[in-house]
């Protein structure tokens, strides 16, 4: 699968393009800067020892891409979504967007829309299918293929979508849930700034969620 990471140069980006390359797939690192997208891909290669990254301008990897990952900081998540609005139009577009307030960093602005991935909905339309997930496992974890460290929560509106996500969080060797519509990214959003909490009251290194009491397969 060819996976484009629209901000892929950030610490989650990072993670999620190195984790998808260990498991074979081609990465597509998408930046405003080529130079940052190609030496972070070159990073990538150096690490699996294979080609399997390649560094693009955004909207050159949103439009490669087979499935489309946007893993930028709220503040830049309504200009980046309009600058690849065609390129990810058809396909399904994984939101990891957390809205943090960039005065604050560890508190929750609540977006107008609901949520991010409600309002990323709401400006690509229904031609694309935005599915929220990852946002709440620790880009310490994704980096060293730490596949027990917490649980994926999926939602989005198109059921098919949530399930290719799934799968998608199962290269990683993670266990994803499915978690329903868009609206409970309201829910899942917020649950990474008490993770956040977590970290800092207790010390921690990439507190995650476990969902328990789950029959087994």
């Amino acid at each position: 699968m060819r996976i484009a990471i629209v901000g892929g140069t950030g610490k989650e980006g990072q993670g999620l393009g190195m984790g998808w390359a260990r498991a074979g797939q081609e990465v597509l690192v998408g930046s405003r800067v080529l130079e940052r997208a190609q030496r972070v891909a070159e990073a990538i290669n150096a690490a699996v020892g294979r080609g399997a990254a390649t560094g693009m301008l955004n909207q050159d990897a949103a439009a490669a891409g087979e499935i489309v990952v946007l893993a930028v900081p709220y503040d830049a998540h309504a200009m980046t979504l309009q600058d690849i609005r065609e390129s990810v139009r058809g396909k399904i577009l994984v939101d990891v967007t957390v809205p943090l307030d960039p005065e604050k960093p560890r508190r929750l602005r609540i977006p107008l829309g609901g949520s991010a991935t409600e309002e990323a909905q709401a400006l690509l339309g229904p031609e694309t299918r935005v599915v929220a997930a990852f946002q709440n496992i620790s880009h310490t974890h994704l980096a060293h293929g730490e596949t027990n460290a917490c649980d994926i929560l999926v939602c989005g509106d198109d059921a098919d979508a949530r399930q290719d996500v799934i799968k998608l969080a199962g290269l990683l060797g993670l266990r994803a849930l499915d978690v329903g519509p868009a609206r409970n990214a309201r829910v899942v959003e917020g649950l990474t700034v008490l993770l956040m909490e977590i970290n800092r009251r207790d010390k921690g290194r990439g507190a995650g969620i476990r969902i328990t009491g789950l029959r087994p397969d």
